[in-house]
């Protein structure tokens, strides 16, 4: 008998996504190196406008909390308008269901709505609701895996983007490997900052097309 169960309730952790959808961490450190290849400097117009952009998110979030369709509006369109995601060739979606088949004994449907942003069908952005540390964004990896597990050509690399508007982890999944960047802030001005991500998504982006 096969049993409906919702992701969001049975892919909590890493090691559920190793033990159910035969995803393993790859140990290859030349295996997601799209995140840290050198690329082309922004402009200075892309710069100001995106200094604008996170001095918006400090104004909001010293009020605290933001919820998701302030984090989408605040942090997340401008980013992808800056990368060039809402022109052709890319097209995108919105709460899209899926299905899995669990790997195990038990017939398993995992089954889950997913607000998330599907550019070309190859990079999928997740936007999770912002919360009050940095760690919610690791809690997010597992259902992101999930979600990315359904993609119909397995073999052709896919990349997401998760973000809660104060910080933003990039992954990859080829096969039945995937790998995870470092963290990216908005509130950061030097290292591992909002350019960081935008010269990252303009290179995913040449990539898929």
């Amino acid at each position: 008998m096969t049993t409906s169960i919702a992701i969001a309730e049975k892919i909590t952790t890493l090691r559920q996504v190793e033990e159910k959808l035969g995803l393993t961490l790859s140990s290859d450190s030349r295996f997601f190196t799209e995140w840290m290849v050198e690329l082309p400097a922004l402009s200075e117009a892309e710069q100001t406008r995106l200094e604008q952009v996170r001095q918006n998110y400090l104004y909001q979030i010293s009020y605290g909390s933001l919820l998701e369709k302030t984090v989408q509006m605040v942090v997340l369109s401008p980013l992808l308008e800056l990368a060039g995601f809402y022109q052709a060739p890319y097209r995108f979606k919105t709460e899209v269901s899926v299905e899995i088949a669990a790997q195990g004994d038990n017939e398993e449907i995992l089954r889950g709505r997913i607000d998330v942003l599907i550019l070309q069908a190859r990079l999928w952005i997740v936007l999770i609701e912002s919360k009050k540390t940095i760690f919610d964004l690791e809690l997010a990896i597992p259902q992101t895996l999930a979600y990315m597990a359904v993609h119909p050509n397995p073999e052709q690399p896919l990349y997401g983007m998760i973000t809660n508007g104060s910080s933003f982890l990039l992954v990859k999944t080829l096969g039945k490997q995937y790998g995870i960047s470092d963290i990216f802030a908005t509130r950061s001005q030097h290292l591992n900052n909002l350019s960081g991500v935008l010269k990252i998504l303009k290179h995913l982006g040449t990539l898929m097309t």
